[in-house]
């Protein structure tokens, strides 16, 4: 299942539907994230780079196979 984290400026009223029809008129079929979670901020180590790990914990506690 392709998810998408995604953090909205002040000012966007952007919607997941919206967000969605966008991309499925610039990417593949199979690229498309099925579902949007926006957040606030992106956890991020101190260089700066996404902490990916931290954004799917959520997603995979209580499971006991996970992906990296």
């Amino acid at each position: 299942m392709a998810r998408a984290a995604v953090v909205l400026t002040k000012q966007s009223t952007l919607t997941q539907a919206e967000l969605i029809g966008f991309l499925r008129e610039r990417l593949a079929g199979y690229k498309c994230p099925k579902h949007i979670d926006f957040v606030d901020a992106l956890p991020r180590t101190p260089s700066g780079k996404v902490q990916r790990y931290v954004l799917r914990e959520p997603y995979w506690a209580g499971r006991s196979r996970r992906i990296n």
